[in-house]
């Protein structure tokens, strides 16, 4: 079968704030509001004259991408708006059809000549939203999902794409074999001044919505925790603590920590994993930890071996997946995972997903991460994505931190919540993620596009600044 070419045609960004319901703590930052970038895309297929539309979306977080402290909130949201920019210029400035997976990898290196002076996080974050949305585009002129869209290498991933570590590897057998999830678990975030507790509450919010940690426990009923570390050990021992105590009344659980690359070296984590391994109130939680994201600062995280550090629990990378070799260097440190975020790039998750498969000389993972995914777009295409592949448990936090799908017109909250039925519940409030005993229902996923069957009401949006 020959792989679908197409050419862009057309691009527009926009963008909706998006105001948090309680604040975000996480690394450096406590966020309470953040714009929310849209991307629509139009792609042409030569032979036959058809076009279609595509879209995406992300939000647009400040002090993740980029930490340098010289740099405010507003700085960072710029950096990521020229990404954007950046991508819809270089994206239009070409007129050849190429396939899908081909636009991708020309716009990532036209990319870093564009922008030399950013970070690879940062630069791949117009590509990531360009990537999806031309897939989507693609989808609808080829009228097939996501998953066949992929099963069936429509992007025509090949050969030419991938690095050397997975040279001889047929990715159309690996993508024929990937089998998407029709239910994931939700992972819950507690951030760093999440309330535990109702008497942690300063002032209810009264919103109909869970407010503190055992109010999540017992509306959604998680199994799967990510925890926030600060950097200091007394601090982050006691919130722990705290933490357990509300935990220590499930069943099961299993809990993973994010540093937020709040430490300095492999010897700076250990200590804290040494207080914490000497604590008699932390033991249950000692034994439910399944991996431990990104507790090294990027700087020196794929500098320095891990050495025992790496024995003693899995280590995972987040902010250091900057390139499509992170994970390869990674590895040679002693990390063990990798992170699937759709700001990092969906081709990058996938490729990463092949390595799970081929690597043979450990016990690697991947694991689903969120950046406050939105309701709409982005969580759904973020979901597709995880479930594409075969993860079992996925941090979701937008529903927690955001009231809903907040800021879109009721006419839209009714075309996504007819298009997705389960995913969502609708009521006179508003559009909600609908999660049903820790688990968030996919089916609705499977239909024309990338997992879209509704689009953003731009019409309502203002154009990216």
């Amino acid at each position: 079968m020959n792989t679908p070419r197409v050419r862009i045609v057309g691009a527009e960004a926009f963008e909706r704030d998006v105001t948090l319901r309680q604040p975000f703590r996480f690394g450096v930052v406590t966020l309470r509001e953040a714009p929310q970038a849209f991307l629509r895309v139009c792609v042409k297929d030569p032979a036959s004259g058809r076009e279609a539309w595509g879209h995406a979306a992300e939000l647009m977080v400040p002090k993740w991408f980029d930490k340098r402290p010289e740099l405010n909130q507003d700085d960072n949201i710029d950096q990521l708006r020229r990404s954007l920019q950046s991508a819809i210029a270089l994206s239009l400035a070409h007129g050849q059809a190429a396939s899908a997976a081909d636009l991708a990898w020309r716009l990532d290196s036209e990319q870093r000549g564009a922008m030399p002076h950013e970070n690879g996080l940062v630069q791949g974050f117009g590509p990531a939203l360009m990537a999806r949305a031309v897939i989507d585009a693609l989808c609808h002129l080829e009228q097939c999902s996501f998953y066949a869209a992929m099963r069936h290498n429509r992007v025509g991933l090949g050969a030419a794409h991938l690095p050397a570590d997975l040279s001889g590897v047929d990715i159309d057998a690996f993508l024929a074999g990937l089998m998407p999830r029709m239910r994931i678990a939700v992972r819950h975030t507690v951030g760093l001044v999440d309330p535990l507790t109702p008497g942690d509450i300063e002032r209810r919010l009264n919103d109909g919505l869970p407010e503190c940690l055992s109010e999540v426990i017992t509306r959604y009923q998680p199994r799967y925790y990510k925890l926030k570390l600060g950097g200091d050990h007394a601090s982050d021992l006691a919130r722990l603590a705290a933490i357990a105590a509300q935990l220590e009344c499930l069943p099961d659980y299993r809990v993973t920590l994010d540093g937020n690359e709040q430490y300095t070296s492999p010897d700076a984590f250990g200590e804290l994993l040494d207080r914490l391994e000497a604590e008699p109130k932390l033991a249950g939680l000692r034994r439910a930890l399944l991996f431990v994201e990104q507790p090294i600062h990027r700087d020196q995280a794929l500098q320095v071996p891990l050495g025992e550090l790496g024995r003693r629990v899995a280590l995972l990378i987040d902010e250091s997946d900057s390139h499509l070799d992170s994970f390869l260097q990674a590895r040679e440190c002693g990390y063990r995972g990798v992170s699937s975020k759709t700001c990092k790039g969906l081709y990058r998750a996938l490729i990463n997903r092949v390595r799970l498969e081929h690597w043979q000389d450990g016990d690697y993972f991947m694991s689903a991460e969120d950046l406050t995914t939105q309701a709409g777009l982005a969580v759904q295409q973020d979901l597709a994505l995880v479930a594409l592949l075969g993860l079992h448990h996925v941090e979701r936090n937008g529903h927690h931190y955001v009231r809903g799908m907040t800021g879109a017109s009721g006419a839209e909250m009714d075309a996504f919540a007819t298009a997705h039925p389960t995913l969502y519940r609708r009521d006179i409030q508003g559009l909600f993620l609908h999660i049903d005993d820790g688990q968030i229902a996919l089916d609705s996923l499977d239909g024309r596009g990338f997992a879209s069957g509704a689009v953003p009401d731009t019409a309502a949006m203002r154009p990216l600044a």
